[in-house]
């Protein structure tokens, strides 16, 4: 591991800030689209060199926790999404060079300075889900590591209105796998969701969205051919009023115990 790029532990916090500018940039830079709703598009997000190592850092499947959706689960058992929330408790089972390099991601991604970023550059698109207030709204940063496999796909749907932001960080090696983005939909008068682009599934690119009712994607089944489908989903929930404030927390306690629970087990 170049140890230029993730520090000694003496060196972390000032790589997490250096991140986190460098992310907040790529945001500020991304391009604004205006169809089928308004959302942006990233291109190289993290630095070169970061990038080659977060790669060279993936973690084992069996690291990660088996999602909970019915959907993503096959008829012969086999499951198809794999998550690891990039907070301290989920990365501690890690090896300690893949501990310390997401520990660096997953703390630049929850900064303030990211956060700024996303809601400066969806301001147009917060202010017509939350109103005149909506710079006022909290938003809980969950960043987390996912892997999709063969048979993963999801329906058209616009994300439930608990969270306030999208945002998909893709991390292939290689254009190899470049059709296994998401597709983004338009809504008709008569209710229809026709697909009207998909997301190049390209290295060191993304996008983000605040979510909305019209904010429709998907997901095509990925295929055989693809071993894996690697992604950083940084969601943004709504965290205003003490229900959503604890909830948020909760959510995170509760993954917690169900995490130690299954390694426990493995253990």
């Amino acid at each position: 591991m170049d140890q230029s790029t993730i520090p000694r532990a003496s060196e972390r916090q000032q790589a997490v800030v250096e991140l986190a500018r460098v992310v907040a940039s790529a945001i500020d830079a991304a391009r604004v689209k205006q169809e089928p709703f308004f959302h942006l598009e990233f291109d190289r997000v993290f630095p070169d060199d970061l990038y080659r190592q977060m790669l060279d850092a993936m973690p084992r499947t069996a690291s990660y926790r088996h999602s909970s959706r019915k959907d993503d689960i096959l008829p012969d058992g086999t499951v198809t999404r794999f998550k690891i929330d990039l907070f301290p408790e989920y990365i501690r089972v890690l090896p300690p060079e893949q501990r310390e390099l997401w520990g660096v991601v997953g703390e630049a991604l929850r900064s303030r300075a990211v956060a700024d970023a996303i809601t400066r550059k969806l301001e147009p698109a917060l202010a017509r889900r939350f109103g005149p207030r909506h710079r006022g709204v909290g938003l809980y940063p969950i960043p987390t590591l996912t892997r999709d496999g063969p048979g993963y796909t999801i329906n058209t749907h616009s994300d439930h209105f608990s969270k306030g932001v999208t945002v998909q960080f893709y991390l292939p090696r290689d254009l190899s796998t470049s059709h296994i983005g998401t597709v983004f939909h338009s809504e008709l008068p008569n209710g229809e969701r026709p697909p009207v682009g998909k997301k190049v599934f390209a290295p060191n690119s993304g996008y983000a969205f605040a979510v909305d009712r019209d904010t429709h994607h998907s997901v095509d089944t990925v295929g055989p051919e693809v071993r894996t489908r690697d992604s950083i989903l940084l969601t943004y929930y709504v965290d205003t009023q003490p229900f959503k404030f604890l909830r948020n927390r909760a959510k995170r306690l509760g993954n917690f115990l169900l995490n130690e629970l299954r390694f426990g087990v493995r253990r």
